[in-house]
């Protein structure tokens, strides 16, 4: 009885420690499971408020996603096995040291006590030398291995839900495994790994030297104080500068990635996940039939200024006759390739008035809707005007929840301050501008080059180049990334870390992307367990290496709620204080630095 009683409080002690890994296990299941699951949900409860349910929103498809979701190969239970059993391992592990430890001396004396029983890992950790790793390094392998079982019962779920939902769609089709279902997870962890040890060796060239001799902090006067305050400025110059730089870097790696990006999704969408390629059409506001007559023109064989589209020739006729202009506006056998005297002409017997000595299509065909009602269908300055504004509109409905949902969660009383409430506002309103003018800056690209300014400078080069895929499509892709400048020094790392995995897709080999062969795989494994064994390491041994999502989600997991990072944010303190030093040698007034 007196055991039980002991072992119940010892068990009481562990779970009450927020970096016990029954504790990890708990917060890793549950942020994982939310994850996952709460986005499965958002269709069943839309189709249950607008009561428009289908054969997916029914009851048999809720009860497929709580079995995928809840099961032991669901995405929470594997990413659970995989951090909660690093840590369990890591736990072990430093057990068994510590045993190993406290044995050596009771065998070396003639007491008469039991020594305790070491763990059977001590020989093996002997005759493999794993004694002499670092401590870092036993948390990397202690992560590595609990990995590697994780990322096999995860891709092995996803998988066979994969093969599920084929036979119920396509019974008697084919049911060849297509890419690997993990591959956007996978490019995400590689990523924010990467900008953790990037970030790690940047803090480290850049950390200050501890000059602050100890009787600073007492009233005792120190000769060296001049120096030592000179020195510290010094060292947060440097920092400053070495932040200044990242986030310019950061601005260069969105910029290159949004370039590619965009130019993928008007040219080879299938490089992009679905849903990023539906949301960005969302926002671009194109109607599909001409992004396929771009399609068509970048090959110069279905769909050409010069030779015609006998195939598809009514492709964008029908197109701006929906839009009620005549059919030969989409027309590419109707339509002057080049400009001059003679697109003029063919534009008078059109009846297009928008682009005198210029070729191409007609503004109006590919500003489609915009502007029709206030009769500024053909002005390119209110195209991209009014598509700003719609951006804008659309961006604060994500924004608004993206900013303050984080401070409603850590420190919801901060927003009774009317500054802070107010700043969080602007910070929303702020993200929100740099969309729409990423939006807006796409456009007017698009049209300075075909209308406004390079087209008519080179007026006798074809409009199978302006209209191409090295023409006005590649200038907006070029031009729109610039916008983050709009976004913070803190913003534009996270939005660079955002669109870096989309970006690092749409470069993969197309085989990689349509089938998943086996090395392709295996290649993808080591991936995913070295990447997310990195980024666990340094959630427990380098926390100020880690930067937006992937450190608020880290700290909560390690660390707790009520520790560290999470436990600042709350209490709205983002450096500790600075102690007091003397002004003057006497000891006399005091000031805080």
């Amino acid at each position: 009885m007196r055991k039980t009683s002991s072992w119940l409080k010892r068990l009481q002690a562990l779970s009450n420690d927020p970096a016990h890994p029954a504790q990890i296990a708990l917060r890793t299941y549950a942020l994982a499971l939310s994850f996952s699951l709460l986005p499965s949900l958002i269709p069943f409860l839309a189709a249950f408020v607008t009561k428009k349910r289908t054969s997916k929103t029914g009851l048999p498809g809720l009860k497929r996603v709580l079995r995928r979701e809840f099961g032991h190969d669901g995405f929470a239970f594997s990413v659970t096995l995989a951090v909660g059993g690093g840590a369990l391992i890591r736990h072990l592990w430093r057990e068994s040291e510590d045993g190993n430890q406290q044995v050596l001396p009771a065998q070396n004396t003639s007491s008469k006590t039991s020594p305790i029983i070491p763990c059977p890992w001590i020989s093996l950790h002997s005759l493999c030398y794993l004694r002499h790793l670092t401590v870092a390094q036993k948390t990397f392998l202690s992560y590595v291995f609990s990995s590697t079982f994780g990322v096999l019962l995860l891709q092995a779920g996803r998988r066979r839900f994969l093969r599920m939902r084929r036979l119920r769609s396509l019974p008697d089709g084919n049911l060849k495994d297509g890419p690997s279902p993990t591959l956007d997870l996978t490019l995400l962890l590689a990523v924010r790994a990467i900008d953790a040890i990037l970030q790690a060796f940047i803090l480290r060239a850049s950390a200050p030297k501890p000059l602050i001799p100890q009787n600073i902090y007492q009233h005792t006067p120190h000769p060296d104080l001049v120096k030592v305050l000179l020195q510290s400025e010094r060292d947060k110059q440097t920092t400053r500068e070495r932040q200044r730089l990242t986030s310019r870097i950061d601005a260069l790696i969105f910029w290159a990635c949004s370039a590619r990006i965009m130019w993928c999704f008007f040219y080879e969408p299938q490089r992009l996940p679905r849903s990023y390629v539906k949301w960005i059409g969302n926002l671009a506001n194109v109607d599909g039939r001409l992004l396929q007559a771009l399609s068509f023109l970048r090959d110069g064989k279905r769909w050409s200024y010069l030779r015609g589209s006998p195939e598809f020739r009514n492709l964008l006729a029908t197109y701006a006759q929906e839009l009620g202009h005549p059919a030969q506006w989409g027309d590419p056998l109707s339509l002057p390739a080049i400009g001059g005297q003679a697109a003029n002409v063919t534009w008078q017997t059109l009846g297009v008035k928008s682009r005198p000595n210029i070729g191409g299509i007609p503004c109006e065909i590919v500003h489609g809707h915009v502007g029709q009602e206030f009769g500024l269908s053909a002005s390119c300055t209110a195209n991209a005007f009014l598509r700003g504004v719609t951006a804008f509109l659309k961006a604060v409905a994500i924004y608004l929840p993206a900013h303050f949902v984080p401070v409603i969660l850590t420190r919801p009383w901060s927003l009774l301050k009317l500054h802070r409430a107010v700043a969080t506002l602007i910070g929303a309103l702020r993200s929100a501008t740099f969309l729409s003018t990423f939006v807006a800056s796409y456009w007017y690209a698009v049209c300075l080059t075909r209308t406004l300014f390079l087209a008519r400078l080179f007026p006798w080069i074809s409009h199978d180049f302006w209209d191409g895929p090295y023409g006005c499509l590649l200038a907006g892709s070029l031009a729109c990334g610039n916008s983050i400048w709009i976004e913070n020094g803190r913003r534009r790392g996270e939005m660079a870390l955002y669109v870096l995995p989309k970006a690092l897709r749409a470069c993969l080999p197309d085989s990689w992307i349509t089938r998943c062969s086996k090395p392709v795989l295996i290649g993808e494994r080591i991936a995913f367990i070295l990447s997310l064994s990195s980024l666990l390491t340094a959630a427990v041994h380098r926390p100020d290496s880690l930067r937006g999502l992937s450190r608020w989600t880290l700290a909560f997991v390690m660390n707790g709620p009520n520790a560290g990072f999470w436990k600042r944010k709350r209490e709205a303190i983002s450096v500790p204080p600075t102690p007091t030093v003397p002004l003057t040698p006497g000891g006399g007034k005091q000031q805080v630095i």
